[in-house]
């Protein structure tokens, strides 16, 4: 666990912080990736609670993120949008639906597609998403200067192009191949 109080004669800045769940040996040659994944896992421990009071599961901001700034998508929109697969999509959409936060109207130009769109009850729930992202981003930057945050949005984003450039590049390896 991360020590929250330092030993005796730690300088403030010299306080080690140790990872919140075990690294396993079998890790030890991914130490990004096996950080990006309790990173993963504690902001998502956070976003529940915040996004429960709402009404919304995690992810399910997301969608209607898109939805209030897109409007209208067509399902497998929001599946490249997010890129997400077609199952968790459908059981998305579904549960907001359930939920009165979007409805299916039939697209003008496509008989066999429907659109997802936000409905007035959920434009209520914006300004608060708004602010749980907001508390998201102050428990996660806590102590951060701007400067070092900027670093870490950017150091983030390279690792993200990195792995879509593998996704996408030539020698990408697929389930069906392994």
């Amino acid at each position: 666990m991360t020590r929250l109080t330092p030993d005796a004669g730690d300088e403030p800045a010299a306080i080690e912080r140790e990872a919140t769940v075990p690294v396993p040996a079998a890790a030890s040659g991914g130490p990004v990736s096996h950080a990006i994944f309790r990173l993963a896992r504690l902001h998502r421990m956070f976003a529940g609670p915040l996004l429960r009071r709402i009404g919304l599961h995690p992810g399910q901001e997301l969608v209607m993120m898109h939805l209030w700034e897109l409007g209208p998508q067509r399902q497998t929109d929001l599946v490249r949008l997010l890129d997400s697969d077609a199952a968790t999509m459908t059981r998305t959409v579904r549960r907001l639906e359930q939920s009165g936060f979007v409805r299916r109207r039939p697209s003008p130009t496509d008989k066999r597609a429907s659109l997802i769109e936000p409905t007035t009850a959920s434009h209520a729930l914006r300004r608060q998403v708004e602010q749980v992202w907001s508390q998201l981003e102050d428990i996660s930057t806590a102590g951060l200067t701007d400067d070092e945050r900027t670093a870490a949005l950017h150091t983030l984003e390279r690792l993200e192009c990195n792995l879509v450039q593998a996704a996408t590049g030539p020698g990408r390896t697929t389930d069906a191949e392994q």
